[in-house]
């Protein structure tokens, strides 16, 4: 009788612990996640090790993407810095809000009107902070924390914006650290630290709020020239110093997902890690000058174009998700999504409210990431300035140019642009433009009119 008893006992304290486990496994998959978004600036589609980079490694971003989600058609929202952002942070084509970039020398910002993601996670009860780059607006009413952000930390626009790089700026153009809406420190050219610092600040950031949700958007300053690497990290990289750049970021993903696995945090926080556009390889001379070569930038992978092209080099970036026990392992998703669709993703996992009063044309991306369901977008808009140059629609792609006249590219056969098919199919090239059109009429954008 002893012996059955055990053997009972043993029994039923496995099954309670089992429950119990799944009990705990599905409050952490139901609960509001901390949600960190890490964007890079300038970083191409073939800048990462796991994206097929032959000498640069990358090994955190590798074991992110190995546990998680890698997007293989990721487009950000612009092949440009300030579009790509107001479309990350609204959900909305940067033609509606944000057409142009923003610098020391501009008077506005992203438009009073527009409702950012902080906006919408802060009403949800979220901290939000901002540690990194901003280019939305650097008057007070701009900044990050008159939008939704309760703290910021970072540069209030490109680290390129100050002499030699910009001429028509004056030496009282001065580039400063701000913390808040506050400059605090000069850095100036002295960028050596830049991604420690923001990385230093981004943990702490974690750990100050971890007992509630958090929204953290780590947006770094680089790999956006003029590039520069800490002490430690220099020459380390066969890549050259663009490699040293790439390393040291990946070197922080590790110290970030290290501080959510040792408070505990993992399962619990959604890491999106994303580019805002593709390499800058069409460098203006102005660029080159104290130091910066035309080979400080990245790779598009088997992509042509780049930065300020609508080309798939100039917006397909690489994209990985990670989620512990919510995402399914070694996924790779090769489905249209774009950085539109990550602010209805972030205010649906938030239970958060979408602005009513607008558009908003991000799609919820939370069946693809919870149930490994397909993406709810099957076209995307290339937009440059107020102009709509292109659009894919599944596997076609129609780009309207002046330089370029009329292109139609088929991206599964041909995902590097090299062949263009408009003589041969009409009526798709009539079909894609139709959509392009309409499309230009509801933002009030242009399209060329090239027969």
């Amino acid at each position: 009788m002893k012996k059955t008893a055990v053997i009972f006992n043993l029994i039923l304290f496995t099954f309670l612990s089992c429950n119990e486990s799944k009990q705990k496994d599905e409050v952490v998959k139901n609960e509001r996640p901390n949600i960190i978004m890490v964007y890079m600036d300038d970083m191409g589609y073939g800048d990462l090790e796991c994206y097929g980079n032959p000498v640069i490694k990358t090994p955190h971003l590798n074991k992110m993407a190995a546990e998680g989600i890698k997007f293989t058609s990721f487009y950000a929202p612009s092949s440009v810095c300030t579009p790509s952002r107001a479309g990350l942070l609204t959900g909305r084509y940067p033609v509606r809000n944000a057409p142009n970039n923003f610098g020391p020398e501009s008077t506005n910002g992203l438009p009073l009107s527009e409702v950012t993601i902080a906006n919408v996670l802060k009403e949800s009860g979220y901290a939000t902070g901002i540690i990194g780059k901003w280019h939305l607006g650097h008057l007070p009413e701009y900044l990050p924390t008159s939008r939704g952000f309760d703290y910021f930390y970072g540069l209030p626009y490109s680290n390129d914006m100050i002499l030699p790089w910009c001429p028509w700026l004056t030496e009282k153009d001065k580039l400063f650290l701000y913390e808040n809406d506050k400059p605090v420190k000069e850095i100036g050219k002295n960028q050596d630290r830049l991604m420690l610092d923001y990385s230093d600040k981004a943990i702490a950031f974690i750990k100050e709020h971890k007992e509630k949700p958090f929204f953290l958007y780590l947006a770094h300053a680089m790999p956006h020239l003029p590039i520069s690497a800490p002490e430690e990290f220099k020459n380390k990289s066969k890549g050259g110093l663009y490699g040293d750049v790439i390393e040291t970021i990946d070197w922080t993903i590790g110290e970030l997902i290290k501080i959510l696995k040792d408070e505990g945090l993992e399962e619990r926080t959604l890491v999106v890690f994303t580019s805002d556009n593709g390499p800058w390889h069409n460098l203006p001379d102005r660029m080159l000058a104290d130091g910066v070569e035309p080979w400080h930038t990245g790779s598009t992978g088997t992509f042509s174009g780049s930065k300020m092209t609508t080309y798939e080099g100039g917006s397909r970036v690489p994209a990985i998700m990670y989620w512990p026990n919510t995402i399914e392992k070694n996924r790779i998703n090769q489905d249209i999504v774009t950085g539109l669709d990550l602010f209805p993703t972030f205010a649906a996992l938030a239970e958060g409210e979408l602005p009513t009063q607008y558009p908003i044309d991000g799609k919820s991306l939370v069946e693809l990431i919870k149930e490994n369901k397909s993406s709810p977008r099957t076209a995307f808009m290339y937009c440059k300035g107020k102009t709509i140059e292109a659009i894919r629609d599944h596997e076609w792609k129609l780009r309207i140019t002046e330089a370029d006249g009329l292109e139609l590219f088929n991206l599964y056969e041909d995902p590097s642009e090299f062949y263009n098919r408009a003589s041969e199919f009409p009526e798709k090239v009539n079909e894609l433009k139709a959509k392009i059109q309409v499309f230009a009429r509801d933002t009030q954008s242009e399209v060329y009119d090239i027969p």
